[in-house]
C-alpha cells in the first residue's frame, strides 16, 4: 500500500534567532498539519515565545526557512503572516476593554457599507456565527468586554483571529491566570479550531491542558528541539525532556 504523505500547513526548518550573544533559537524544526493541535512546551527561556513571534512575523529569523503548504515564505510583519493564513493570540490579547464583543472581533478590520458607514448588522451576524462555531457562550455580541470573564475574553481574542480565515492559529499561554472552569472553556474552543480544520500551535506551561487537547507535543530546551511526543506520553517523560534529564 502506498503511504499518503500530507504536506504540513506550516513548516519551520532549521530556524535560528540570536539576540546578541544569546541564542534564543538554534536550528528549530516544527510541523503543523490541518486538524491538529501541536503543543509547544519548555521551561522559561526555552524559546517558545520567540518561535511564536517568528511564526507571527513579529521577529525575523537569522537563519532557516518557513514554509506554508510546502512553499517557502517570508514574513516581514504580522500583516504579512496574516496574509499567508497565520494568526497569533499573544498573552496580552490586544483587546479594548471599553468596546463590545463585535467591535473587538472586527477591531482594525471594520466592515463598511457602500456609503462608508459601519456595517453593524453584518459584523454582528458574523461575530455570532464565529462564536457559535467555537461554542462560545456570552450574554450578547454587544456586551462590553469589561463585563466578560477571563475565559470569555480569551474566546473573543480567538474569534478575532478567524475574521481573516487563517489556516494556522498560534496561541501563547491561552489559559494562563484563568480559573479551572474558564480554562476548560478555552480548551473547548481550541478543540473547535481543530474540528474546523485549522492547525493550532498551543504554547503552554500547563501539562494537564496540553494532555487534554494536544495531538502532538514538541519540547524546546535552551532554544533547541528536545523531543517530539504523542499526546498520550507520560508526564514523567515530558518533564525529563523539559529539564534535560532524558
Amino acid at each position: 500500500m502506498t503511504r499518503v504523505v500530507r504536506t504540513p500547513l506550516l513548516s519551520v526548518r532549521q530556524v535560528s534567532k540570536h539576540f546578541g550573544a544569546v541564542e534564543a533559537l538554534v536550528g528549530v524544526d516544527l510541523d503543523v498539519h490541518a486538524h491538529e493541535v501541536v503543543a509547544l512546551i519548555g521551561d522559561n527561556g526555552a524559546g517558545k515565545s520567540t518561535l511564536a513571534k517568528v511564526i507571527a512575523g513579529v521577529l525575523s529569523p537569522d537563519a532557516g526557512i518557513i514554509e506554508r503548504d510546502g512553499v517557502p515564505v517570508t514574513f516581514s510583519s504580522p500583516s504579512a503572516a496574516s496574509a499567508h493564513g497565520i494568526a497569533t493570540v499573544f498573552q496580552d490579547l490586544a483587546l479594548c476593554e471599553n468596546l463590545d464583543v463585535t467591535a473587538n472581533v472586527f477591531l482594525g478590520h471594520e466592515l463598511r457599507t457602500g456609503g462608508g458607514l459601519l456595517a453593524d448588522g453584518e459584523m454582528e451576524r458574523t461575530t455570532r456565527r464565529i462564536l457559535q462555531n467555537l461554542t462560545v457562550r456570552i450574554p450578547s455580541v454587544r456586551t462590553p468586554l469589561h463585563n466578560l470573564s477571563g475565559g470569555q475574553r480569551q474566546a473573543v481574542a480567538i474569534a478575532r483571529t478567524l475574521i481573516g480565515e487563517p489556516k494556522v492559529v498560534v496561541l501563547d499561554e491561552p489559559t494562563a491566570a484563568l480559573s479551572v472552569a474558564q480554562a476548560a472553556e478555552v480548551l473547548t474552543h481550541i478543540q473547535g479550531l481543530r474540528d474546523m480544520g485549522l492547525g493550532v500551535v498551543l504554547i503552554s506551561h500547563n501539562m494537564n491542558d496540553v494532555r487534554a487537547v494536544a495531538d502532538r507535543v514538541e519540547v524546546l530546551r535552551h532554544g533547541r528541539n528536545n523531543g517530539s511526543f504523542r499526546a498520550d506520553v507520560s508526564h514523567e517523560t515530558l518533564l525529563a525532556a523539559i529539564t534535560g534529564a532524558a
